[in-house]
């Protein structure tokens, strides 16, 4: 039986774990810092934090980081890409993804998503629920696509950056590293770096 270890044990880690049981892995365990005061997360078992992780990585068929913080989720998955972890990519039986979409290490597309053609992701990314990204879509290491967001094609969107809920952006824009796109907004025109952006248009707030 293959055995999956999930650093994070928080409600994304859940949704993770979800996934995994969802594509087949029997026997998923977390791991979390608060242990050994967080003894589980829903009906998967908290076994330890990241340091017993580290020493038990060889046991394990299966790594992934279940962290929602892109910076976190993100240098975590280096790390243990450093260790030579077995890190994987989970793709929920539900979603539909081309056979011709590049998945990084590490990266999650829950249930509903919709990944279109040449379409790449780098690691440590998440595609959340019933999210839709179109063709020649690049999403840098670390983004975080929320869940409902559209993407029409072309877009790029840089390391760590996270589009929120419901959000909508415009055909070939691109999105800079350490973006905040607010929930329900429309992005129409390319956003710089390490900015903040609301509405509908999307304006600039930080």
């Amino acid at each position: 039986m293959k055995r999956l270890a999930i650093l994070g044990a928080s409600g994304h880690g859940k949704v993770v774990a979800e996934t995994a049981s969802q594509c087949g892995w029997q026997n998923i365990v977390f791991f979390d810092d608060a242990w050994p005061k967080l003894q589980s997360n829903s009906r998967w078992p908290v076994v330890g934090n990241t340091q017993k992780l580290i020493t038990q990585l060889l046991d394990f068929d299966g790594v992934i980081v279940g962290i929602g913080n892109n910076h976190v989720r993100l240098a975590k998955t280096r790390h243990f890409q450093a260790l030579y972890a077995p890190l994987i990519a989970l793709v929920h039986p539900s979603a539909v993804v081309s056979d011709t979409v590049l998945l990084g290490a590490g990266s999650v597309v829950f249930a509903g998503a919709v990944i279109q053609i040449d379409s790449q992701l780098g690691d440590a990314c998440i595609v959340n629920t019933r999210a839709s990204v179109d063709h020649d879509c690049l999403l840098s290491d670390g983004v975080h696509i929320c869940p409902g967001v559209a993407l029409a094609g072309g877009v790029t969107v840089g390391e760590a950056s996270w589009v929120g809920i419901g959000a909508s952006v415009k055909q070939l824009v691109n999105i800079g590293s350490n973006v905040t796109v607010g929930a329900g907004a429309a992005v129409i025109r390319d956003i710089p770096g390490d900015q903040i952006v609301i509405g509908v248009p999307a304006r600039t707030i930080y």
